[in-house]
């Protein structure tokens, strides 16, 4: 019998490429005081959680997101590149308005139409995102049998991953991962199921 494993999602807290309307992974982008404030309150959420290991991207929001959590478990942030925000090539760190709403334009695509060949300029397209991320998820699976964990990551690699892995189609359209919220999806050894889309 394959051994279920439980792992609680979550967007980062807001940022300050959130608040600024910078488009692209912006791996350097901090937590906002509001972020930070919203990192806590999940650690607080899970905290009777038995969690069993941390994972997050490499970006710095990410990392802030993730270290009360991990501080409340006493365990460390495992960083891992693979769970990043998708990246847009030569926009990277763009704030032209246009650039933000191709990048929506082909969220969406990925997302409703299942069109995984549509991409931002020169950077990633679905299959590449949806590939990285999902064997991310599979490998923290492999490594956690019977075990809970929780995994920080971001909002359109997360949403076209887990849209995918989950089965979750065009429903889960418009309503946007809120920061900083955990929600549960689970492996039963063959599929993952997410039994509610959080926002």
């Amino acid at each position: 019998m394959p051994a279920h494993v439980r792992v609680w999602c979550l967007r980062h807290g807001e940022s300050q490429n959130v608040a600024g309307e910078v488009a692209g992974s912006v791996p350097s982008a901090a937590l906002t005081e509001c972020g930070g404030q919203q990192a806590l309150r999940a650690a607080r959420v899970l905290a009777s959680v038995p969690i069993r290991g941390v994972y997050a991207s490499t970006a710095l929001r990410a990392q802030q997101t993730a270290r009360p959590l991990a501080a409340a478990h006493g365990l460390q942030v495992s960083t891992v590149a693979e769970l990043s925000e998708v990246g847009i090539g030569r926009h990277e760190g763009s704030t032209d308005p246009a650039v933000r709403r191709r990048t929506a334009e082909v969220l969406r695509a990925w997302v409703v139409d299942g069109d995984l060949t549509q991409r931002v300029a020169n950077g990633e397209s679905g299959h590449e995102v949806l590939a990285r991320v999902a064997a991310t998820f599979h490998r923290i699976a492999a490594r956690h049998p019977g075990e809970t964990v929780a995994v920080v990551g971001h909002v359109a690699s997360l949403t076209v991953a887990l849209g995918q892995l989950c089965g979750l189609g065009a429903a889960m359209w418009g309503t946007p991962l809120p920061h900083a919220v955990p929600f549960r999806i689970d492996w039963d050894g063959a599929r993952w199921h997410c039994a509610e889309w959080p926002g």
